[in-house]
Protein backbone atom coordinates (compact mmCIF):
# COMPACT_ATOMS: atom_id res chain seq x y z
CA UNK A 1 0.00 0.00 0.00
CA UNK A 2 1.24 3.73 -0.46
CA UNK A 3 4.34 4.32 -2.14
CA UNK A 4 6.44 0.67 -2.06
CA UNK A 5 9.62 3.06 -2.00
CA UNK A 6 7.64 5.64 0.10
CA UNK A 7 9.40 4.73 3.66
CA UNK A 8 12.46 5.01 2.40
CA UNK A 9 12.20 8.42 0.29
CA UNK A 10 10.35 10.29 2.78
CA UNK A 11 10.72 11.18 6.71
CA UNK A 12 7.97 11.40 9.29
CA UNK A 13 6.67 14.88 9.51
CA UNK A 14 3.95 15.44 12.02
CA UNK A 15 1.74 19.03 11.92
CA UNK A 16 3.17 21.55 13.29
CA UNK A 17 2.13 23.14 16.83
CA UNK A 18 2.75 26.56 17.82
CA UNK A 19 5.30 27.08 20.54
CA UNK A 20 4.23 26.06 23.86
CA UNK A 21 4.62 29.85 25.59
CA UNK A 22 2.21 31.18 22.81
CA UNK A 23 -0.31 28.62 23.10
CA UNK A 24 -0.96 28.72 26.64
CA UNK A 25 -2.87 32.23 26.23
CA UNK A 26 -5.36 30.78 24.56
CA UNK A 27 -7.66 27.30 25.01
CA UNK A 28 -7.68 27.16 20.67
CA UNK A 29 -6.18 23.81 18.80
CA UNK A 30 -2.73 24.26 18.21
CA UNK A 31 -1.68 22.34 15.76
CA UNK A 32 -2.29 23.47 11.93
CA UNK A 33 -2.39 21.04 8.88
CA UNK A 34 0.61 19.90 6.73
CA UNK A 35 -0.75 20.73 2.94
CA UNK A 36 -2.16 18.85 0.94
CA UNK A 37 0.93 17.50 -1.02
CA UNK A 38 3.08 17.14 2.24
CA UNK A 39 -0.36 14.61 3.56
CA UNK A 40 0.08 12.54 0.17
CA UNK A 41 3.82 11.92 1.18
CA UNK A 42 3.31 10.78 4.36
CA UNK A 43 0.66 8.23 3.09
CA UNK A 44 2.97 7.17 1.21
CA UNK A 45 4.96 6.01 3.91
CA UNK A 46 2.49 3.46 4.45
CA UNK A 47 3.91 0.02 3.16
CA UNK A 48 2.62 -2.93 1.83
CA UNK A 49 4.37 -4.50 5.10
CA UNK A 50 1.72 -7.77 4.05
CA UNK A 51 0.36 -8.53 7.86
CA UNK A 52 -1.05 -4.81 8.58
CA UNK A 53 -0.79 -4.77 12.66
CA UNK A 54 -2.15 -1.21 12.59
CA UNK A 55 -5.64 -1.82 12.15
CA UNK A 56 -5.26 -5.97 13.72
CA UNK A 57 -5.85 -4.80 17.36
CA UNK A 58 -4.14 -7.69 19.31
CA UNK A 59 -3.75 -8.42 22.97
CA UNK A 60 -0.03 -8.63 23.50
CA UNK A 61 1.16 -9.19 27.16
CA UNK A 62 -2.08 -7.82 29.07
CA UNK A 63 -1.87 -4.79 26.73
CA UNK A 64 -3.79 -4.14 23.04
CA UNK A 65 -1.87 -3.07 20.39
CA UNK A 66 -3.49 -1.54 17.02
CA UNK A 67 -6.80 -0.24 15.90
CA UNK A 68 -9.82 -1.48 18.04
CA UNK A 69 -12.05 0.20 15.45
CA UNK A 70 -10.10 -1.97 12.92
CA UNK A 71 -10.09 0.80 10.83
CA UNK A 72 -8.91 -0.27 6.99
CA UNK A 73 -5.79 2.06 7.05
CA UNK A 74 -3.65 0.59 4.56
CA UNK A 75 -6.07 0.83 2.60
CA UNK A 76 -7.17 4.45 2.40
CA UNK A 77 -3.37 5.15 2.87
CA UNK A 78 -3.08 4.10 -0.81
CA UNK A 79 -6.22 6.22 -1.69
CA UNK A 80 -4.63 9.31 -0.21
CA UNK A 81 -1.07 8.78 -1.50
CA UNK A 82 -2.90 8.10 -5.32
CA UNK A 83 -5.07 11.30 -4.70
CA UNK A 84 -8.34 9.65 -4.67
CA UNK A 85 -9.55 11.36 -1.28
CA UNK A 86 -13.49 10.81 -2.23
CA UNK A 87 -12.73 7.25 -1.72
CA UNK A 88 -10.47 7.22 0.98
CA UNK A 89 -12.76 8.98 2.94
CA UNK A 90 -15.62 6.22 1.96
CA UNK A 91 -13.38 3.46 3.06
CA UNK A 92 -12.70 5.38 6.84
CA UNK A 93 -16.17 5.58 7.27
CA UNK A 94 -17.01 2.19 7.14
CA UNK A 95 -15.03 1.56 10.73
CA UNK A 96 -15.15 4.91 12.30
CA UNK A 97 -18.11 6.90 13.65
CA UNK A 98 -16.49 9.97 13.83
CA UNK A 99 -12.73 10.32 12.80
CA UNK A 100 -12.83 14.06 13.67
CA UNK A 101 -12.24 12.78 17.16
CA UNK A 102 -10.46 9.91 17.37
CA UNK A 103 -7.75 12.06 15.04
CA UNK A 104 -7.35 14.23 17.65
CA UNK A 105 -7.17 12.68 20.86
CA UNK A 106 -6.55 9.30 19.99
CA UNK A 107 -3.21 7.71 21.78
CA UNK A 108 -2.58 5.90 18.28
CA UNK A 109 -2.62 2.36 18.87
CA UNK A 110 -2.02 1.65 15.41
CA UNK A 111 1.13 3.83 15.44
CA UNK A 112 2.66 1.85 18.39
CA UNK A 113 1.95 -1.23 15.99
CA UNK A 114 3.26 0.13 12.57
CA UNK A 115 5.91 -1.80 11.04
CA UNK A 116 7.80 1.03 9.95
CA UNK A 117 7.52 1.72 13.69
CA UNK A 118 8.89 -2.32 14.12
CA UNK A 119 11.92 -1.52 11.61
CA UNK A 120 13.41 1.05 13.65
CA UNK A 121 11.82 4.25 11.45
CA UNK A 122 9.41 6.36 12.47
CA UNK A 123 5.88 4.86 12.35
CA UNK A 124 3.43 6.62 9.59
CA UNK A 125 1.40 9.30 10.44
CA UNK A 126 -2.27 7.23 11.02
CA UNK A 127 -3.82 9.52 12.94
CA UNK A 128 -2.93 13.10 11.32
CA UNK A 129 -4.06 10.84 8.03
CA UNK A 130 -7.35 10.17 9.80
CA UNK A 131 -7.87 14.08 10.71
CA UNK A 132 -6.82 15.08 7.51
CA UNK A 133 -9.87 12.62 6.02
CA UNK A 134 -12.28 13.90 7.59
CA UNK A 135 -12.24 17.32 7.48
CA UNK A 136 -11.48 16.77 3.70
CA UNK A 137 -14.75 15.46 4.15
CA UNK A 138 -16.46 18.21 5.64
CA UNK A 139 -14.66 20.96 3.74
CA UNK A 140 -16.00 19.51 0.62
CA UNK A 141 -19.16 18.54 1.59
CA UNK A 142 -19.23 15.19 1.26
CA UNK A 143 -20.04 14.31 4.64
CA UNK A 144 -24.02 15.44 5.18
CA UNK A 145 -26.88 14.48 7.22
CA UNK A 146 -28.38 11.04 5.46
CA UNK A 147 -31.18 10.31 7.33
CA UNK A 148 -32.69 6.36 6.92
CA UNK A 149 -35.47 6.17 4.05
CA UNK A 150 -37.33 3.27 6.30
CA UNK A 151 -37.81 3.16 9.59
CA UNK A 152 -38.02 0.05 11.68
CA UNK A 153 -41.19 1.15 13.84
CA UNK A 154 -38.41 0.36 17.04
CA UNK A 155 -37.55 3.17 19.57
CA UNK A 156 -34.13 2.80 21.76
CA UNK A 157 -32.92 5.43 24.55
CA UNK A 158 -29.58 5.78 24.88
CA UNK A 159 -28.45 7.21 27.90
CA UNK A 160 -25.42 8.90 27.60
CA UNK A 161 -23.79 11.30 24.80
CA UNK A 162 -20.22 10.61 25.42
CA UNK A 163 -18.51 8.62 22.49
CA UNK A 164 -19.83 5.07 23.51
CA UNK A 165 -23.35 6.34 23.43
CA UNK A 166 -22.99 8.59 20.24
CA UNK A 167 -21.82 5.39 18.34
CA UNK A 168 -24.40 3.51 19.27
CA UNK A 169 -27.14 5.85 18.57
CA UNK A 170 -25.37 6.85 15.20
CA UNK A 171 -25.48 2.73 14.30
CA UNK A 172 -29.10 2.42 15.22
CA UNK A 173 -30.25 5.16 13.74
CA UNK A 174 -28.49 3.95 10.57
CA UNK A 175 -30.74 1.00 11.01
CA UNK A 176 -34.23 2.89 10.96
CA UNK A 177 -34.87 2.51 14.95
CA UNK A 178 -35.69 5.57 16.75
CA UNK A 179 -33.17 7.24 18.55
CA UNK A 180 -33.10 9.08 21.57
CA UNK A 181 -30.31 10.25 23.38
CA UNK A 182 -30.06 11.20 27.41
CA UNK A 183 -27.69 13.23 28.90
CA UNK A 184 -27.56 15.03 32.01
CA UNK A 185 -25.28 17.86 31.26
CA UNK A 186 -26.24 20.47 29.62
CA UNK A 187 -24.72 20.33 25.97
CA UNK A 188 -24.32 17.09 24.31
CA UNK A 189 -20.85 15.15 24.15
CA UNK A 190 -20.26 13.55 27.39
CA UNK A 191 -16.50 13.71 28.10
CA UNK A 192 -15.74 14.80 24.40
CA UNK A 193 -18.10 18.26 25.29
CA UNK A 194 -16.57 18.38 29.22
CA UNK A 195 -14.31 15.80 30.40
CA UNK A 196 -11.25 16.68 27.19
CA UNK A 197 -9.93 20.70 26.99
CA UNK A 198 -10.80 22.76 24.03
CA UNK A 199 -7.53 22.91 23.12
CA UNK A 200 -6.97 19.03 22.71
CA UNK A 201 -10.68 19.03 21.10
CA UNK A 202 -12.38 22.33 20.10
CA UNK A 203 -16.27 21.87 20.98
CA UNK A 204 -17.15 23.33 17.13
CA UNK A 205 -16.34 20.00 16.38
CA UNK A 206 -18.76 17.99 18.60
CA UNK A 207 -21.13 20.32 18.12
CA UNK A 208 -20.48 20.11 14.53
CA UNK A 209 -21.18 16.55 14.86
CA UNK A 210 -24.27 16.92 16.79
CA UNK A 211 -26.50 19.00 14.35
CA UNK A 212 -25.35 15.91 11.74
CA UNK A 213 -26.80 13.64 13.96
CA UNK A 214 -30.29 15.96 14.59
CA UNK A 215 -30.41 16.52 11.23
CA UNK A 216 -29.93 12.43 10.54
CA UNK A 217 -33.11 11.78 13.12
CA UNK A 218 -31.37 11.42 16.30
CA UNK A 219 -32.89 13.34 19.04
CA UNK A 220 -30.80 14.77 21.86
CA UNK A 221 -32.62 15.54 25.33
CA UNK A 222 -30.68 17.58 27.53
CA UNK A 223 -30.83 18.14 31.22
CA UNK A 224 -31.98 14.72 31.63
CA UNK A 225 -30.52 12.55 34.47
CA UNK A 226 -32.16 9.05 34.08
CA UNK A 227 -31.93 7.38 37.55
CA UNK A 228 -32.74 10.80 39.56
CA UNK A 229 -35.17 13.09 36.78
CA UNK A 230 -36.09 10.56 34.64
CA UNK A 231 -37.57 7.28 36.17
CA UNK A 232 -35.68 4.12 35.14
CA UNK A 233 -39.25 2.66 34.77
CA UNK A 234 -40.49 5.22 32.70
CA UNK A 235 -37.75 4.35 30.02
CA UNK A 236 -38.63 0.30 30.03
CA UNK A 237 -42.30 1.12 28.91
CA UNK A 238 -41.91 3.73 27.06
CA UNK A 239 -38.79 2.11 24.70
CA UNK A 240 -37.59 -1.06 23.05
CA UNK A 241 -34.70 -1.40 24.54
CA UNK A 242 -32.15 0.79 26.43
CA UNK A 243 -28.44 1.36 26.18
CA UNK A 244 -26.76 2.67 29.26
CA UNK A 245 -23.41 4.66 28.15
CA UNK A 246 -23.21 6.72 31.47
CA UNK A 247 -19.24 6.33 31.64
CA UNK A 248 -17.34 5.57 34.58
CA UNK A 249 -17.91 8.61 36.07
CA UNK A 250 -17.22 7.98 39.75
CA UNK A 251 -13.59 9.37 40.63
CA UNK A 252 -11.20 7.70 42.79
CA UNK A 253 -10.47 9.50 45.88
CA UNK A 254 -7.31 9.91 48.31
CA UNK A 255 -7.93 9.52 51.77
CA UNK A 256 -6.50 12.23 53.11
CA UNK A 257 -7.31 14.04 56.68
CA UNK A 258 -9.33 17.00 56.38
CA UNK A 259 -10.03 16.56 52.44
CA UNK A 260 -14.27 17.13 52.54
CA UNK A 261 -13.83 20.48 54.69
CA UNK A 262 -11.02 21.86 52.29
CA UNK A 263 -12.20 23.97 49.15
CA UNK A 264 -9.13 23.35 47.54
CA UNK A 265 -9.00 19.82 46.50
CA UNK A 266 -11.10 19.29 43.69
CA UNK A 267 -11.18 16.21 41.31
CA UNK A 268 -9.75 16.91 37.97
CA UNK A 269 -12.63 16.18 35.98
CA UNK A 270 -14.43 18.90 38.20
CA UNK A 271 -11.49 21.39 37.45
CA UNK A 272 -11.34 21.00 33.79
CA UNK A 273 -15.52 20.92 33.37
CA UNK A 274 -15.33 23.96 35.40
CA UNK A 275 -12.97 25.63 32.63
CA UNK A 276 -14.81 24.40 29.74
CA UNK A 277 -17.81 25.21 30.79
CA UNK A 278 -17.30 29.01 31.49
CA UNK A 279 -14.86 29.31 27.64
CA UNK A 280 -18.23 27.83 26.44
CA UNK A 281 -20.71 30.39 28.46
CA UNK A 282 -18.61 33.32 28.74
CA UNK A 283 -15.07 33.11 27.59
CA UNK A 284 -14.15 32.55 31.29
CA UNK A 285 -15.63 36.08 32.24
CA UNK A 286 -18.57 34.65 34.44
CA UNK A 287 -16.34 33.44 37.12
CA UNK A 288 -18.06 29.76 37.43
CA UNK A 289 -14.72 27.81 38.03
CA UNK A 290 -11.92 27.19 39.99
CA UNK A 291 -9.10 29.10 38.57
CA UNK A 292 -5.05 28.32 38.99
CA UNK A 293 -4.15 31.91 38.63
CA UNK A 294 -1.52 32.96 41.14
CA UNK A 295 -1.52 29.51 42.53
CA UNK A 296 0.91 26.71 43.68
CA UNK A 297 -0.81 23.60 41.79
CA UNK A 298 -0.05 20.05 42.60
CA UNK A 299 -1.91 17.47 40.52
CA UNK A 300 -2.06 13.76 41.46
CA UNK A 301 -2.35 11.44 38.53
CA UNK A 302 0.60 10.77 35.94
CA UNK A 303 -1.82 10.13 33.31
CA UNK A 304 -3.44 12.53 30.55
CA UNK A 305 -6.20 13.62 32.42
CA UNK A 306 -3.27 14.94 34.24
CA UNK A 307 -1.93 16.91 31.70
CA UNK A 308 -4.81 18.07 31.11
CA UNK A 309 -5.08 19.45 33.80
CA UNK A 310 -1.15 20.67 33.80
CA UNK A 311 -2.16 22.51 30.55
CA UNK A 312 -5.06 23.86 31.47
CA UNK A 313 -3.77 25.39 34.89
CA UNK A 314 -0.88 26.85 32.92
CA UNK A 315 -3.54 28.83 30.89
CA UNK A 316 -5.50 30.26 34.01
CA UNK A 317 -1.73 31.42 35.21
CA UNK A 318 -0.48 29.41 37.81
CA UNK A 319 2.53 30.16 39.95
CA UNK A 320 3.68 26.39 39.64
CA UNK A 321 2.67 23.29 38.89
CA UNK A 322 3.90 19.90 40.01
CA UNK A 323 2.42 16.87 38.78
CA UNK A 324 2.76 13.20 40.98
CA UNK A 325 3.20 10.18 39.71
CA UNK A 326 3.28 7.27 42.07
CA UNK A 327 4.90 4.48 39.81
CA UNK A 328 8.54 4.87 38.37
CA UNK A 329 9.74 6.83 35.82
CA UNK A 330 9.61 4.77 32.58
CA UNK A 331 12.45 4.31 29.97
CA UNK A 332 13.13 6.14 26.97
CA UNK A 333 13.40 3.40 24.86
CA UNK A 334 11.58 0.07 24.66
CA UNK A 335 13.08 -2.41 27.00
CA UNK A 336 13.50 -6.07 25.87
CA UNK A 337 10.57 -7.34 27.68
CA UNK A 338 8.44 -4.53 25.98
CA UNK A 339 8.97 -5.75 21.87
CA UNK A 340 7.26 -3.71 19.30
CA UNK A 341 4.47 -4.53 18.32
CA UNK A 342 3.35 -4.08 22.21
CA UNK A 343 2.20 -0.73 23.03
CA UNK A 344 5.46 1.18 24.23
CA UNK A 345 6.34 1.52 28.23
CA UNK A 346 7.68 4.40 27.38
CA UNK A 347 8.42 7.62 28.31
CA UNK A 348 5.92 10.31 26.85
CA UNK A 349 6.11 14.18 27.19
CA UNK A 350 2.44 15.31 26.42
CA UNK A 351 1.56 19.11 25.27
CA UNK A 352 1.00 20.22 28.90
CA UNK A 353 3.77 19.08 29.92
CA UNK A 354 6.24 20.21 27.13
CA UNK A 355 3.90 23.08 28.41
CA UNK A 356 5.75 23.63 31.94
CA UNK A 357 9.28 23.13 30.56
CA UNK A 358 8.80 26.20 28.42
CA UNK A 359 7.29 28.55 31.14
CA UNK A 360 9.14 26.96 34.40
CA UNK A 361 12.61 25.20 33.02
CA UNK A 362 11.41 21.86 34.46
CA UNK A 363 8.90 18.63 33.82
CA UNK A 364 6.30 19.00 36.23
CA UNK A 365 6.61 15.41 36.91
CA UNK A 366 7.61 13.96 40.16
CA UNK A 367 7.99 9.96 39.83
CA UNK A 368 7.24 7.67 42.86
CA UNK A 369 5.87 10.05 45.09
CA UNK A 370 2.31 10.60 46.49
CA UNK A 371 0.34 13.19 48.91
CA UNK A 372 0.55 12.39 52.78
CA UNK A 373 -1.27 15.05 54.07
CA UNK A 374 -2.49 18.37 53.83
CA UNK A 375 -2.08 21.53 55.81
CA UNK A 376 -4.90 24.56 55.94
CA UNK A 377 -4.86 27.66 57.47
CA UNK A 378 -7.94 28.32 60.13
CA UNK A 379 -10.22 28.99 57.93
CA UNK A 380 -9.83 25.75 55.78
CA UNK A 381 -7.76 27.03 53.18
CA UNK A 382 -4.82 25.24 51.65
CA UNK A 383 -1.50 26.16 52.15
CA UNK A 384 0.79 22.98 51.61
CA UNK A 385 1.16 19.68 51.38
CA UNK A 386 3.32 16.89 52.75
CA UNK A 387 4.63 14.52 49.94
CA UNK A 388 5.75 10.99 50.57
CA UNK A 389 8.31 8.74 48.34
CA UNK A 390 6.75 5.46 46.96
CA UNK A 391 9.48 2.53 46.25
CA UNK A 392 7.91 -0.67 44.57
CA UNK A 393 8.62 -3.87 46.16
CA UNK A 394 6.96 -7.27 45.61
CA UNK A 395 4.13 -8.95 47.47
CA UNK A 396 4.50 -11.92 48.62
CA UNK A 397 1.26 -13.09 48.70
CA UNK A 398 -0.24 -11.45 45.71
CA UNK A 399 3.30 -11.78 43.83
CA UNK A 400 1.99 -8.51 42.48
CA UNK A 401 4.72 -5.39 42.77
CA UNK A 402 3.16 -3.01 45.20
CA UNK A 403 4.23 0.94 46.00
CA UNK A 404 5.26 1.02 49.56
CA UNK A 405 5.92 4.26 51.23
CA UNK A 406 9.51 5.02 52.57
CA UNK A 407 9.94 6.51 56.07
CA UNK A 408 11.41 9.71 56.64
CA UNK A 409 11.44 11.07 52.77
CA UNK A 410 8.62 13.15 53.26
CA UNK A 411 8.95 16.97 51.91
CA UNK A 412 6.38 19.53 52.41
CA UNK A 413 5.85 21.79 49.25
CA UNK A 414 3.52 25.07 48.77
CA UNK A 415 0.19 24.26 47.66
CA UNK A 416 -2.93 26.52 46.75
CA UNK A 417 -5.24 24.32 44.90
CA UNK A 418 -4.55 20.06 45.15
CA UNK A 419 -6.24 18.38 42.22
CA UNK A 420 -7.08 14.94 42.06
CA UNK A 421 -6.89 12.89 39.01
CA UNK A 422 -6.11 9.35 39.95
CA UNK A 423 -8.42 8.13 37.81
CA UNK A 424 -12.06 6.61 38.31
CA UNK A 425 -13.60 3.40 40.21
CA UNK A 426 -16.88 2.81 37.73
CA UNK A 427 -20.26 3.80 37.30
CA UNK A 428 -22.09 6.30 39.47
CA UNK A 429 -24.20 3.88 41.80
CA UNK A 430 -27.58 6.06 41.84
CA UNK A 431 -27.56 4.67 37.82
CA UNK A 432 -27.08 1.01 38.61
CA UNK A 433 -29.61 1.16 41.60
CA UNK A 434 -32.62 2.74 39.15
CA UNK A 435 -32.20 0.14 36.87
CA UNK A 436 -31.72 -2.99 39.60
CA UNK A 437 -28.62 -4.31 37.88
CA UNK A 438 -26.53 -7.08 38.80
CA UNK A 439 -22.76 -5.93 39.03
CA UNK A 440 -19.37 -7.18 39.26
CA UNK A 441 -17.14 -6.69 41.90
CA UNK A 442 -15.86 -4.16 40.23
CA UNK A 443 -19.27 -2.27 40.26
CA UNK A 444 -19.81 -2.66 36.57
CA UNK A 445 -22.25 -3.62 34.73
CA UNK A 446 -22.55 -7.32 35.28
CA UNK A 447 -23.30 -8.88 31.40
CA UNK A 448 -22.06 -12.29 29.75
CA UNK A 449 -18.98 -13.02 28.05
CA UNK A 450 -18.90 -11.39 24.87
CA UNK A 451 -22.29 -9.42 25.12
CA UNK A 452 -23.74 -5.94 25.88
CA UNK A 453 -26.62 -7.18 27.56
CA UNK A 454 -27.23 -6.54 31.64
CA UNK A 455 -29.26 -8.76 33.60
CA UNK A 456 -31.96 -7.06 33.14
CA UNK A 457 -33.85 -7.71 29.90
CA UNK A 458 -33.92 -4.91 27.25
CA UNK A 459 -31.72 -3.08 28.89
CA UNK A 460 -27.54 -3.34 27.36
CA UNK A 461 -24.73 -1.06 28.55
CA UNK A 462 -21.61 -0.18 26.73
CA UNK A 463 -18.09 1.76 26.87
CA UNK A 464 -15.98 2.74 29.83
CA UNK A 465 -19.71 1.84 32.06
CA UNK A 466 -19.22 -1.44 30.49
CA UNK A 467 -15.20 -2.18 30.22
CA UNK A 468 -14.26 0.52 32.83
CA UNK A 469 -12.27 3.36 32.19
CA UNK A 470 -10.65 3.32 28.84
CA UNK A 471 -10.14 5.18 24.93
CA UNK A 472 -12.38 7.24 23.28
CA UNK A 473 -11.85 4.82 20.47
CA UNK A 474 -12.70 1.94 22.63
CA UNK A 475 -15.97 3.66 23.55
CA UNK A 476 -16.54 4.10 19.91
CA UNK A 477 -15.95 0.45 19.17
CA UNK A 478 -18.33 -1.10 22.12
CA UNK A 479 -21.18 1.81 20.93
CA UNK A 480 -21.13 -0.13 17.45
CA UNK A 481 -20.68 -3.47 19.08
CA UNK A 482 -23.36 -2.85 21.13
CA UNK A 483 -25.82 -1.30 18.77
CA UNK A 484 -25.41 -4.67 16.62
CA UNK A 485 -26.48 -6.87 19.50
CA UNK A 486 -29.18 -4.67 20.39
CA UNK A 487 -30.00 -4.59 16.46
CA UNK A 488 -30.16 -8.39 16.63
CA UNK A 489 -32.42 -8.25 19.85
CA UNK A 490 -35.15 -6.08 17.91
CA UNK A 491 -34.89 -7.75 14.72
CA UNK A 492 -34.19 -11.07 15.26
CA UNK A 493 -30.89 -10.16 13.08
CA UNK A 494 -28.38 -7.47 12.67
CA UNK A 495 -27.45 -5.61 9.33
CA UNK A 496 -24.87 -3.52 11.27
CA UNK A 497 -21.05 -4.10 11.35
CA UNK A 498 -20.11 -5.32 14.59
CA UNK A 499 -16.20 -4.97 15.52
Amino acid sequence: MGKPTGFMEYTRQDNAAEQPAERIKHFNEFHPPLEKEARREQAARCMDCGVPFCQSCVKLSGMYSGCPLHNLIPEWNDLIYSGSLDQALSRLLKTSNFPEFTGRVCPALCEAACTCGGLGESAVTIRENELFLVEYGFASGLITPHPPTIRSGKKVAVIGSGPAGLACADQLNRRGHAVTVYERADRAGGLLMYGIPNMKLEKSVVERRIRLMQDEGIVFKLGADVGSDVAAAELLASYDAVVLCCGASQPRDLALEGREDCPDVLFAVDFLTQTTKSLLDSQLQDGRFTSAKDKHVVIVGGGDTGNDCVGTALRHGCASVVQLEMMPKPPRERTENNPWPEWPLTLKTDYGQQEALAVFGCDPRLYQTTVKSLHMDEEKRLKEITLIRLQPERDAASGRTIMKKVPGSEQTVPCDLLLIACGFTGPQAYILDAFGLETTPRRLPATSENSFATSVDKVFVAGDMHRGQSLVVWAMAEGRAAAAEVDQYLMGYSGLRNN
